[in-house]
């Protein structure tokens, strides 16, 4: 099987208070998106937005209760300064902070925020980890 991820759906309980997040943060909707679903073109994989209780039926599990599901989304950024900005403008759009950014015990700079669903989103400048002229992650070997 390949190595990739292409596309992550995120289940919320309000379709349109999620989607105007979304767009609050400047991300565009992609034309691919229908009344029930959003996509959003991100750095070489997409995000889609989609009614919890419809994902759960889909993909034939019960729906959860809204808790920690085990899983986080992160955007690293080019600089230290940027997660503080980037967290700012999630708060604005209508998230909350989570944990503020700080200095991170494996040398970087980091926080987190919730989505309107308490999807937590890390914001994190790694000095281990580039990124491309295009935002794209660039592991180290």
């Amino acid at each position: 099987m390949d190595q990739r991820l292409t596309l992550v759906t995120l289940g919320v309980a309000d379709f349109d208070r999620a989607l105007k997040f979304y767009e609050a943060l400047g991300w565009k909707k992609s034309s691919a998106s229908q009344a029930d679903v959003a996509f959003f073109q991100m750095n070489g994989l997409g995000l889609a937005l989609y009614p919890a209780d419809l994902l759960a039926k889909d993909a034939h599990v019960a729906p959860k209760p809204p808790d920690f599901g085990g899983i986080t989304l992160a955007i690293n950024v080019h600089s230290k300064g940027d997660v503080a900005a980037y967290l700012y403008e999630a708060v604005r759009a209508g998230g909350t902070v989570l944990k503020p950014a700080q200095d991170a015990f494996w040398g970087g700079h980091a926080g987190y925020f919730a989505d309107p669903d308490g999807y937590p989103w890390e914001v994190a400048w790694n000095p281990g980890f580039g990124l491309d002229e295009a935002g794209h992650l660039k592991l180290p070997d």
